[in-house]
Formats: C-alpha cells, sequence, structure tokens
C-alpha cells in the first residue's frame, strides 16, 4: 500500500511535537523540583550533600537558591558553597565564572580572598596534566593560558590580601608558576633561534628577564639573548650579555670557561 506525501509529512509532524511535547515535560517537571522547597530546607539538603560528598546534588540545591533566593538569608553563603562543590566536581570552568560572580557581587565580603583563591586554584588545576606528576610530560611545553590566569589570581591574591589563610599557599604556587611560565618562553624563543628569527628570540629573551626577574630561567634567557644576537650578526651586543651570564651564572651549560658556545646559530665561540 502507497502512503500518500501528506500522510507522511503528518506523521512526520505528530513525532515532532510529541518530542517537543515530551522535552517540555522533562524540563518543567526540572524546574517545579524546588518550586516549593523553602530556602532553609534546601540549604540544609545542600549542607549534608556536601558533608556526605554528594556535589552534584549539592550544586542543585545551592543553584536553586541562587535562582529563587537570591537576596535570601543563605543566598551569599549559597553562592560561596557553590564555588567550591564545582570545584570538588573538577568543574573548573565553573568554579572559576562563580568565584568571578562572588567577587564582582561581594567585592568588601569577608571570605573574598577565598573566592579570588579558589579561582586561581581552579586555573591551577586546569592547567595542569595528571601525568606530570609522574614527570611524563614537561607542562612547560604546553599551552599555559590557564597557568598564566592561576599565576595572575595568585599574584592579585597575596597583592590584595596579604594577610589572609591563603597568602602562604598562593606565594608557594607563584613561584612554581613563574618558573613554569618562563620555561615556556624559552622555549618559544628556542623555536624561534632554530628557524632564524633571531630578533623574536632576543625579544623573548628580555621579556623573560623583565617580566618573571626572580625566575630560575632568567640566566637561560641570557643565553638566549647572546645566541640571538650572534645570529644578527652583533657580537659587540652579544659580548654584552655573555658579560652579565658570566658574573650570574658561570656554570651555565652554554660555557666553556668564558666562551659562549652557540647551539642553534651557525657562529663562532664568542669569548667575554
Amino acid at each position: 500500500m502507497r502512503v500518500s506525501p501528506i500522510a507522511t509529512r503528518l506523521v512526520a509532524l505528530l513525532l515532532v511535537t510529541a518530542l517537543v511535547t515530551g522535552c517540555a515535560g522533562r524540563s518543567a517537571t526540572e524546574e517545579d523540583e524546588f518550586e516549593d522547597v523553602a530556602e532553609q530546607q534546601l540549604y540544609e539538603e545542600a549542607r549534608s550533600a556536601l558533608e556526605g560528598g554528594r556535589y552534584t546534588t549539592a550544586i542543585s540545591r545551592l543553584e536553586a537558591i541562587d535562582t529563587r533566593y537570591p537576596f535570601g538569608r543563605h543566598a551569599e553563603q549559597a553562592q560561596l558553597e557553590l564555588i567550591y562543590a564545582y570545584y570538588e566536581t573538577q568543574d573548573w570552568e565553573a568554579t572559576r565564572a562563580a568565584a568571578s560572580r562572588f567577587i564582582r557581587l561581594h567585592p568588601t565580603h569577608p571570605q573574598a580572598d577565598y573566592a579570588l583563591y579558589m579561582r586561581g586554584l581552579a586555573s591551577w588545576q586546569a592547567g595542569r596534566f595528571s601525568l606530570e606528576r609522574l614527570r611524563l610530560i614537561d607542562i612547560s611545553k604546553r599551552d599555559l593560558g590557564a597557568s598564566r590566569d592561576a599565576y595572575s589570581d595568585f599574584r592579585e591574591l597575596v597583592a590584595r590580601y596579604p594577610a589572609s589563610d591563603y597568602a602562604p599557599d598562593a606565594e608557594q604556587r607563584i613561584v612554581y608558576l613563574r618558573n613554569v611560565l618562563a620555561r615556556h618562553e624559552l622555549h618559544v624563543a628556542d623555536f624561534y633561534l632554530r628557524k632564524g628569527a633571531y630578533l623574536a628570540a632576543v625579544e623573548r629573551g628580555r621579556w623573560v628577564i623583565e617580566n618573571y626577574p626572580e625566575a630560575e630561567a632568567t640566566r637561560d634567557a641570557l643565553a638566549v639573548m647572546v645566541e640571538g644576537y650572534l645570529g644578527l650578526d652583533m657580537r659587540d651586543r652579544a659580548r654584552e650579555v655573555l658579560q652579565v651570564l658570566i658574573e650570574n651564572d658561570p656554570g651555565n651549560d652554554r660555557l666553556r670557561g668564558r666562551t659562549f658556545q652557540p647551539q642553534h646559530v651557525r657562529a663562532q665561540s664568542l669569548s667575554a
């Protein structure tokens, strides 16, 4: 039996209508789940879920408080605990967003430092490989956008809240991140040297020295600058930087006594 095109279109339309109605019904049910639940009950359920490690359940209650009772008794605390709950579910983007929102809405809140710390910690986690702990991956060779965010957040925390309980840990992470970010810049500089982009390599080395002066990698940044200047055939400038390198890092891998050995540039050795 042949089915007419009109009948076929009618059946398709009915199926689509049924699907849309079904989805709408589910959404309405989800939206109505906490419609008649008091703020205090939602908060108590959220706290119980947090204490029991049921973070997804906690998030649903805390989000309901945030949506339904934005000016309620537990509104601010719910926003803070949402940051923690998102973090525990390893939703780094949601953690950062919730922390940023809290800081924007409550810049003078007594726990604003906590929100800023958690924002940095979420970026710290987003920027790491789990295998890094096994030393199988060098994090400094990756795209470090999240790590730069963490570095910025931790520095802001220490600057704005030097007496914060979170400042000492932030300071330790700053040291680590500073070295990672500096090493990353030197990986880029080495790439430029290999490609013959000597001026770009020199600028990268100078950037590391100016922006991460306390990083261990600043000494290798001096070596990058020496080699970049050699590639540009600016031996006098290279010799000036070489002198600084010898004074600060006489045991650098590129040095043989007071003589610099280029690694990527085809140039004669340079002596101070």
